[in-house]
């Protein structure tokens, strides 16, 4: 491997978050990648991976690693998708994660995702860490931000709770860990999936949120 593979798989540092809402599912991220000791590698990493149009994951730890694990879940959910006419299974993706970390677990794969969706059965979340351990969530944070995270999470999730009604609870999650975490930071992206897909919140849509909570800053 040579030297920018090297680089691209010690990036790291992040927070991550998904909520289970009544309608569907809230997942948000924020940018930064951090090479070694909180060192600012990049800003504008993408850590929410689109499976399929009910089916997303988010990144967190080691980006060749999780990657891998990402690309391996859809070329697999393609393969189901062909071979039964039908979309894979959000808990089947996350057995999926978890076979492929568990039998790394020698050698683990340096990374912790979040598998999120919408199926037959509703909205689903589950987090699979690098020795391939499944949990079943309704609400979860993940990186080195996630204790901050879990301050805004645990004080305002709610079981009842609509997409529209967790979207900002996700923003305001990931905008606390940027400002009091050095490995968190730049940007933050946020999805929803329901059973009309995926949909991407837009950056004016963020930056009311935002302004809403904090002043604008």
């Amino acid at each position: 491997m040579q030297n920018s593979d090297s680089k691209l798989g010690k990036l790291h540092g992040t927070t991550t978050v998904g909520l289970v809402c009544t309608d569907g599912i809230v997942l948000g991220t924020d940018t930064r990648a951090v090479l070694g000791t909180y060192f600012i590698a990049h800003q504008h990493v993408r850590k929410i991976a689109t499976i399929d149009d009910h089916l997303a994951m988010t990144i967190a730890g080691g980006v060749a690693d999780a990657q891998g694990v990402i690309d391996a879940i859809k070329y697999n959910a393609s393969i189901y998708k062909l071979e039964r006419k039908q979309p894979l299974p959000v808990k089947s993706a996350a057995r999926l994660a978890s076979n492929i970390f568990f039998s790394a677990r020698l050698y683990p794969l340096i990374a912790d995702v979040l598998v999120g969706g919408f199926d037959e059965e509703g909205a689903d979340l589950y987090n699979v860490d690098l020795f391939g351990s499944l949990t079943q969530e309704k609400f979860i944070s993940t990186g080195s931000g996630s204790p901050v995270a879990y301050g805004i999470l645990e004080s305002e999730f709610s079981e009842n709770l609509t997409m529209k009604e967790a979207v900002p609870i996700a923003v305001k999650a990931v905008h606390a860990a940027i400002k009091r975490n050095a490995g968190t930071g730049d940007g933050i992206d946020v999805v929803t999936i329901n059973g009309s897909g995926l949909r991407e919140i837009g950056a004016a849509e963020k930056q009311k949120i935002v302004a809403g909570f904090s002043g604008g800053s």
